[in-house]
């Protein structure tokens, strides 16, 4: 009896058992926990897809920035002195775009730099490299000179990021650099037209101050009295200081004194001047073929005289403030010339 007692109570545990392992509470536990990893997988795509969604988004924003065809001025920057657009240029260069595609010139410094690659140095030297060759570039200096220069059209795939150009100067070698363009405008831009008109105003006003201020300076030096030079003709070195420090004029020079008057004949190193500026009074050239050739009174000797010259040579008349400086040591008569 006992017996049979003990086999009824272990089943009965048995069968308990196997209630509580099928209970609805440990399979809502067991659901619930599916749900959760469910759920938590859904959001995992749903950010993944919308983080997706913003980088293309931002990839079309990038895309839809590119600059709509036309011609702009724009700024070429490099990692390099040596590398680097004109001083005549200002540090800019001309950017065209034309489906999407743009393309910028610029003018460099020398003809020492003989070809460019967009990429790099070790790509520049591989079979099949699009290698980018010189145009011959007429620049013109704030002083009227001109000079030839090398100038590239160099492919830009994008507008303020940095891209990689090699070079190879005449010594044969690739060199590895860093460009960007910057700031483009485009050149039919109305408001940059008034802008540049308004800095040319303010730099006119600003020379008209300048003017004013050197005619109420005076200059240390000898006068022609002090010279007791006759009458006649010499010639005396005269150097010239300022403007770009390109143009140059004839020394020695011919200088003619008579009376209390000396008169120097300046011959510049460029036809493109059209008058000069003394003491206020406006000295027209007196040649018609050749370099500009002046005759201007000399006010002091052995120290800074200042003139004034104007330069036709860009596309506007220009004009450059010089000093001269005629050294009366040097004086000497003229060779008289047979006639």
């Amino acid at each position: 009896m006992k017996k049979r007692s003990f086999t009824l109570l272990m089943s009965a545990l048995t069968i308990s058992a196997t209630l509580i392992g099928t209970s609805p509470v440990a399979a809502k536990t067991d659901t619930d926990t599916a749900t959760e990893e469910t759920t938590d997988k859904e959001e995992t795509t749903a950010k993944d897809a919308d983080s997706e969604n913003t980088d293309n988004k931002e990839t079309d924003a990038s895309k839809s920035d590119t600059l709509e065809d036309g011609t702009y001025t724009a700024e070429f920057d490099t990692d390099s002195g040596m590398f680097h657009v004109n001083e005549a240029n200002d540090g800019k260069g001309t950017l065209t775009v034309k489906d999407g595609k743009m393309t910028i010139h610029v003018s460099l410094a020398s003809k020492k730099i003989v070809n460019l690659f967009v990429g790099k140095a070790e790509d520049a030297q591989k079979d099949g490299a699009e290698i980018l060759e010189p145009t011959t570039d007429t620049v013109t200096y704030s002083d009227g000179m001109s000079e030839e220069v090398y100038g590239f059209d160099i492919p830009v795939p994008a507008i303020d990021e940095e891209f990689d150009v090699a070079l190879i100067g005449t010594k044969g070698k690739w060199y590895d650099h860093k460009v960007s363009v910057k700031n483009p405008v485009k050149s039919d831009d109305t408001d940059a037209k008034k802008d540049d008109k308004e800095n040319k105003d303010a730099d006119s006003k600003a020379d008209d101050t300048d003017k004013d201020a050197k005619d109420s300076k005076t200059s240390e030096g000898k006068t022609l009295a002090d010279l007791n030079l006759e009458d006649g003709d010499y010639t005396m070195d005269v150097t010239l200081t300022g403007g770009s420090g390109r143009a140059t004029i004839d020394s020695p020079a011919a200088i003619n004194v008579e009376g209390d008057k000396a008169t120097a004949t300046i011959v510049w190193s460029s036809p493109n001047y059209d008058y000069m500026l003394v003491d206020g009074e406006k000295y027209e050239p007196v040649n018609k073929d050749g370099n500009s050739t002046f005759e201007i009174p000399v006010s002091v000797f052995d120290a800074e005289m200042e003139v004034t010259a104007d330069t036709v040579a860009m596309s506007e008349p220009h004009e450059i403030d010089y000093t001269l400086n005629f050294d009366s040591t040097t004086a000497k008569e003229a060779e008289k010339t047979a006639k």
